[in-house]
C-alpha cells in the first residue's frame, strides 16, 4: 500500500523558472516508489516566471491544494511605482540602480519580513496542512526552500501532529548567493540565524544538493545534534531531454546560456576571451545566445567588449524550447557568481546542460563541486573567473572542432545515469522510508 507524503512548496506549476523543477520531479516520480504526494502550494504566487507547460508533469496520483497568501510584492509595487510583474525580484540585485523607495523596500524586506518575502504564505500553508493531516494519516512531510519560510510551516506541522518531516535545501539559507546584498541589522541577522538553526535541529532529516553545502549545514546544527543531512543532487528528466532530431547549429557556433544572467553572474573573463579571439580573426562564425533574463550590466559589458553585434537575446521560453536551445549549442555557458558558499553551487541547469550532451564552458570556483562534476562526467571545463587565457584556448579548440564538422560532445550517457530525476527521487523515497524506523 502506498505511503503518503505531504509536500509543501511555494513554487509549483504554473510557476516557471529553476525553483520549481526539483520539487516537481519529486512529485512526478514519487508514485513510482510507492509514495503518494499531496501538494500544498499557493494559488497565485509571486513568481519570477510562468510556464504552463510544466503542469503536464504533475501526475494524476498527486492531489494539489492551493491556498491564499499575503503577498508583500503588491505593496512593493505600489510603493515603488513598478508593475507587479517587475516587482517580483529573485536572486542578486548587484549593479542595479535603486531609488530611495526601492532601498526602503529592501530594508523592510531584510529586517521586518523574515526570513523572506514569501513568509505571508506560511499561515495559509499551516492551516491547509493541518486540515489535511487531520483528515487522513500521512507518513511524512516534505518542505522545500527557498523560500525558506516554507520550512517554518513544516516545523509547525511536525510540532502539532508529530508527523516526521524532511527539510529540503535547494540553496543555503543565511549563506544564499545574494544574502550579503541585503541591508540586515544585527538583530535581523540573529533572528534569521536562529530560525535557520531551529529548522536544522527540529527536522527529522535534511536534504541538500551538494557535498559542500551538506558540510555547511552540518556546521550550523550545533554540538550534539543528530539530524541526518543527506545529499540528493539536482538532475535531469530523460523525458525532457531525450528528443531526437535536434542537432548542433551548423550555420553558426553558438555559445548559449539558458536562465537568468544576473550582474553577479556576469562572466567578464569569457567576454574578454571572445574579444581576443575575434581580434585574431579566429572565430568568424561565433555567436552568443542568451536565453532568459539578462541584467542590463551584462548587456553593457558585452557592448564594452564589442560583442553586441554577435549577441542574440531571447526572452523567457517554455521549458521544452529551452532544452532545444541547449541541444543546438556549440558550447553551453555556466556562470557561478562569487559568494562565500559558491563552492557548493550545483543548480538544476547544470544537469540539463549535461544531459543535452553538449560541452559546457564554466566560469566560477575552479575547485568547487561544479568543477568536479564536469570533470567526473566529461561534460566540459570550468575556469577561474580571471582565467582569460584558459577560456580562450578552450573556446578555440571547441570552435575548430565545430569548423571541421566534428563538434565535440559532452558528458557520456553512462556517466549521467546517477543524475536522472527518477534516480534522485528514489534516493528521497529511501530517506522518507527511514523516518518512522
Amino acid at each position: 500500500m502506498a505511503r503518503r507524503v505531504l509536500v509543501l512548496t511555494y513554487y509549483f506549476p504554473p510557476s516557471g523558472g529553476p525553483g520549481v523543477q526539483r520539487v516537481l520531479k519529486f512529485v512526478k516520480y514519487l508514485p513510482s516508489f510507492d509514495w503518494t504526494p499531496v501538494v500544498v502550494t499557493v494559488e497565485e504566487g509571486a513568481y519570477p516566471a510562468r510556464d504552463d507547460s510544466l503542469e503536464d508533469d504533475v501526475p494524476d496520483a498527486a492531489d494539489v491544494h492551493r491556498t491564499s497568501s499575503w503577498d508583500p510584492y503588491h505593496l512593493y509595487a505600489r510603493l515603488t511605482g513598478r508593475s507587479e510583474e517587475d516587482a517580483v525580484v529573485q536572486g542578486s540585485l548587484e549593479g542595479r540602480e535603486q531609488t530611495w523607495k526601492e532601498r526602503l523596500a529592501r530594508w523592510v524586506r531584510a529586517n521586518l519580513v523574515l526570513p523572506d518575502a514569501r513568509v505571508g504564505w506560511v499561515p495559509f500553508a499551516i492551516g491547509q496542512g493541518r486540515r489535511l493531516l487531520a483528515a487522513q494519516p500521512f507518513d511524512a512531510i516534505l518542505t522545500t526552500g527557498p523560500p525558506h519560510s516554507t520550512h517554518l510551516a513544516g516545523a509547525a506541522l511536525q510540532w502539532m501532529t508529530g508527523t516526521p518531516w524532511i527539510a529540503d535545501f535547494r540553496d543555503p539559507w543565511t549563506d544564499i548567493n545574494y544574502y550579503q546584498e541585503l541591508p540586515h541589522t544585527a538583530l535581523a541577522l540573529r533572528i534569521d540565524a536562529a530560525l535557520e538553526r531551529l529548522v536544522l535541529r527540529r527536522a527529522d532529516a535534511v536534504t541538500t544538493v551538494s557535498p559542500s553545502w551538506r558540510s555547511l549545514l552540518q556546521g550550523k546544527t550545533g554540538a550534539g545534534n543528530e539530524t541526518p543531512i543527506h545529499v540528493i543532487q539536482n538532475g535531469f528528466d530523460a523525458e525532457d531531454v531525450g528528443r531526437d532530431g535536434v542537432g548542433v547549429d551548423e550555420e553558426r557556433f553558438a555559445i548559449t546560456h539558458v536562465g537568468s544572467l544576473y550582474a553577479s553572474r556576469n562572466p567578464t573573463a569569457l567576454w574578454q576571451a571572445i574579444r581576443r579571439l575575434r581580434d585574431e580573426g579566429a572565430v568568424p562564425n561565433l555567436r552568443i545566445r542568451l536565453v532568459g533574463m539578462v541584467d542590463p550590466n551584462v548587456r553593457a559589458s558585452l557592448r564594452e567588449q564589442g560583442l553586441a553585434d554577435i549577441t542574440e537575446f531571447v526572452s523567457y521560453v517554455p521549458h521544452p524550447e529551452a532544452v532545444e536551445y541547449m541541444q543546438r549549442a556549440g558550447l553551453l555557458l555556466l556562470s557561478i557568481e562569487r559568494f562565500p558558499a559558491d563552492n557548493g553551487m550545483l543548480t538544476g541547469k547544470i544537469y540539463e546542460y549535461l544531459a543535452s550532451r553538449r560541452p559546457i564552458v564554466g566560469v566560477g570556483p575552479a575547485d568547487g563541486d561544479a568543477a568536479r562534476l564536469l570533470e567526473q562526467t566529461g561534460g566540459g571545463q570550468l575556469y577561474g573567473r580571471d582565467d582569460i587565457s584558459g577560456l580562450a584556448a578552450y573556446l578555440r579548440s571547441q570552435y575548430e572542432a565545430w569548423t571541421a564538422g566534428e563538434p565535440e560532445s559532452g558528458a557520456s550517457l553512462d556517466a549521467l545515469q546517477p543524475y536522472q530525476r527518477e534516480a534522485e527521487t528514489e534516493e528521497l523515497a529511501e530517506i522518507l522510508g527511514t523516518l518512522r524506523e
